[in-house]
């Protein structure tokens, strides 16, 4: 009798940066785990692995500052077996290079992106990322659970919720910070979308929207931008009932835990594949965007401000819009 022995047992995966796209690749990092018991590997930006490093999936997470050329010796030792490229762009493709194992990738679609942005003709496919991050697992005969995505919070990172007098599941969670200015509601929107929310609403952000929080507080906004870690912020939106944010990372945390959310979409769009990931949790979200606008999308990523300098794809939101969602939903 024959027995047919993965020969495969060490893989690292690439994804470099940033939040949102990280946590995107944790089905596929469950997957591997899960099939043969795999010692997955992780390389990533230091500044992103506290993102991993709790995830009981994954055996090591190597890290660089600027450039992954910065540990390729200690790579090399490694001697893996398969590796999976999430990242795909010139760095990346140095590693594989140096590393000479054998490695495969996926569908990253910039053609079809650069046709979108700039020609506003829409030849993107009807598959999340997620769907597309699996392609490279093929050759492994990966197959996505469909449970979802995945973020595990360090022991010391949890927030009790009564150091902020906040219940759980009884509170609201507004994103206000993105990398890009052109994913941001701009402060007057803020203040607008905030009126639009009933009961105790809790902001969270990086040290960047400090200042803008403690503008929006108020007898039921509590402002936190600014005042906890990455960790602690899942925390925080973990033990909520509703979450609300641009297309950021934060998003893509709140999928994990199966929060309901309303996304608020700018520059970008849903049909980027980009969009809350439930696999087949029936977890109730709302798109809030601005339709039929001629220069949407304006970019995959974001700008630093609006190229045409009205920004109409966030001031012309219309929260009236997600209103009944929201009584559907908490009524």
């Amino acid at each position: 009798m024959s027995t047919n022995i993965n020969p495969i047992k060490k893989v690292l995966v690439m994804r470099f940066s940033s939040i949102g796209d990280i946590v995107l690749t944790t089905p596929i990092i469950r997957s591997l785990f899960n099939k043969n018991a795999y010692d997955v590997h992780y390389l990533v930006k230091k500044q992103f692995a506290d993102i991993l490093i709790a995830n009981p999936y994954i055996s090591k997470v190597h890290t660089f500052d600027k450039d992954p050329q910065e540990i390729l010796e200690s790579l090399k030792k490694e001697s893996y077996d398969h590796i999976l490229d999430l990242q795909k762009n010139i760095r990346s493709k140095r590693v594989l290079a140096k590393l000479s194992r054998p490695y495969s990738t996926f569908p990253k679609l910039n053609v079809q992106k650069w046709i979108f942005v700039n020609l506003k003709v829409n030849r993107m496919p009807d598959l999340h990322i997620v769907d597309r991050y699996f392609k490279a697992g093929e050759e492994l005969q990966l197959q996505n659970d469909l449970k979802g995505l995945d973020y595990f919070i360090p022991s010391d990172d949890r927030v009790s919720l009564t150091k902020y007098n906040l219940e759980k599941e009884n509170y609201i969670v507004v994103g206000i910070g993105a990398a890009h200015k052109t994913k941001c509601l701009p402060i007057h929107k803020v203040k607008e979308l905030l009126l639009r929310l009933s009961g105790q609403i809790v902001l969270i952000g990086g040290p960047k929207e400090r200042e803008l929080g403690g503008m929006l507080v108020s007898e039921n906004v509590i402002n936190l931008a600014g005042s906890l870690n990455l960790n602690q912020s899942a925390s925080i939106i973990e033990q909520s009932k509703l979450v609300v944010c641009p297309d950021t990372g934060i998003m893509h945390i709140a999928a994990a835990f199966k929060k309901v959310i309303i996304s608020i979409w700018g520059n970008t769009v849903p049909d980027f594949g980009m969009y809350p990931y439930y696999g087949n949790n029936k977890v109730p979200q709302f798109f809030s965007e601005v339709k039929d606008l001629s220069c949407r999308p304006c970019s995959k990523i974001g700008f630093d401000n609006c190229p045409k300098g009205h920004f109409n794809c966030m001031n012309n939101q219309n929260f009236d819009e997600f209103i009944p969602f929201l009584h559907d939903e908490y009524a």
